[in-house]
């Protein structure tokens, strides 16, 4: 228990300096900074409650309100299932590593939430510091490795050992204003577009002639959702399979990112210093962008923005050398190492992965369910958008290349790679640093 212990203090330390670098899925929406009054994971209940009249008592972490209707919905389907079970659901803000920070404290002081959630980034780390439950035996048991995409469960599968259930993915759309294409006299995009047709559409967008401070695309420094796929599509890599060597060296990957710093250099983007003020999502939500690239889980933000829901629309993202372009991403569930129910907990963490509790997920149209039965939902739940877009090519998505302390090599990538976009050096001296910089690190961190 010593050892554990002292592996967690060190993961906290960790996690303080680097937790708020991404979201899978939740890096960009604010919807987790409204918690208002919503508890904290592990402040006020943790895993060693005394069963309340009768029944075990469970807590369930999450960090997003706009999930929490839905996610009430599930506790309250388990819980009529299950009368034996009561589960608390306990939301954290995401934003500034919080959820990460007070979950950390909360494992630390033997108190963590039974399940929460988890993403790939801070598996390998999780897995090190004993916090996280091996549900190999309990997924075995499951229908979900037949009904699941195999690289989401891969996704938590360490040392042949299984960490958390699926819960959902992100991938990423093309999103456009209809009312400025409109005025500029320009056709809207289309599902077959390439990145040339991106670079013709925006530069005829240009040549129409945009009102003072709209830009017809937006090339932030992104990897999920802008330059990771176009490094992949173009032969690139950004990790070996190993985790011991980085890929930013390699001519393919470099021309994967230079592809997005060209448009900048065009005019067709607003400049690297204004999106690290402005995100490229909140220019876009206020009428600065004709075009967008954007994860599954900004929809909800979009479609509740009453200043364009009516005004935008969505295509699948440009294919790049003929390759179709995405990356996936998404969410698990884990189950906490210490939990005083941990049978229970896994229970439940199983049936979040039912047919059932992904349906419900899934018609609540916040997030794409993991179960391939239940994908198709999220394009049901809106007739205003095509949100099948963002399922569509789902077999040819690239999953994001992790390691240990992932955040920490994306913060210095992006560190990096800024001074390429802003023109204070070439990419590839950006790049021929960043090579030395990532290796050592990853040396660091096997």
């Amino acid at each position: 228990m010593k050892k554990r212990t002292q592996k967690l203090l060190a993961l906290a330390t960790v996690f303080t300096m680097g937790a708020a670098m991404l979201s899978s899925c939740g890096k960009k929406a604010a919807s987790g900074d409204a918690a208002g009054e919503t508890k904290a994971a592990g402040e006020e209940k943790g895993s060693d409650d005394k069963k309340a009249e009768g029944k075990t008592a469970l807590s369930l972490a999450i960090w997003d309100e706009k999930q929490r209707p839905m996610t009430e919905a599930l506790v309250e389907a388990y819980e009529k299932e299950h009368p034996d079970v009561t589960v608390e659901v306990q939301l954290t803000p995401y934003k500034g590593g919080e959820y990460w920070t007070k979950l950390e404290a909360a494992a630390t002081g033997g108190k963590a939430p039974d399940v929460f959630w988890l993403n790939v980034l801070h598996a390998d780390s999780y897995v090190d510091g004993g916090i996280l439950a091996d549900l190999t035996d309990a997924i075995a048991k499951s229908d979900i490795k037949d009904n699941f995409p195999e690289s989401l469960v891969n996704n938590y599968v360490r040392n042949g050992k299984n960490y958390a259930v699926p819960k959902d993915f992100d991938t990423n759309a093309l999103w456009y204003n209809k009312e400025i294409f409109d005025k500029a006299g320009v056709s809207y995009p289309t599902n077959d577009m390439t990145y040339e047709d991106l670079v013709a559409k925006a530069e005829e967008l240009k040549k129409a002639g945009l009102p003072d401070g709209v830009y017809p695309f937006a090339c932030p420094v992104d990897f999920q959702t802008w330059y990771y796929q176009t490094v992949f599509a173009n032969g690139g890599w950004i990790l070996s399979e190993d985790k011991k060597t980085s890929g930013y060296d390699d001519p393919k990957t470099q021309g994967g990112i230079q592809c997005w710093i060209d448009m900048i250099d065009k005019g067709l983007s607003p400049s690297s210093a204004a999106l690290s003020e402005t995100s490229s999502d909140a220019m876009f939500e206020g009428g600065q962008l004709a075009m967008n690239f954007a994860g599954s889980y900004m929809v909800p933000e979009y479609a509740g923005n009453d200043a364009i829901k009516d005004k935008i629309d969505c295509v699948e993202l440009p294919s790049f050398n003929g390759i179709e372009t995405n990356c996936i991403n998404g969410l698990g569930y884990a189950v906490y190492e210490g939990s005083k129910h941990k049978d229970a907990a896994i229970d439940f963490a199983i049936w979040l992965s039912s047919k059932e509790a992904m349906d419900i997920q899934g018609n609540a149209g916040v997030v794409i369910s993991a179960r391939n039965e239940s994908q198709e939902l999220f394009a049901k739940s809106s007739d205003k958008y095509d949100l099948s877009v963002y399922t569509a090519h789902t077999d040819k998505a690239y999953p994001l290349p992790v390691c240990k302390n992932a955040n920490e090599l994306y913060d210095m990538e992006a560190k990096a790679l800024q001074k390429a976009y802003s023109g204070e050096e070439s990419l590839a001296d950006a790049c021929k640093a960043l090579k030395v910089e990532a290796d050592a690190f990853l040396a660091k961190n096997q």
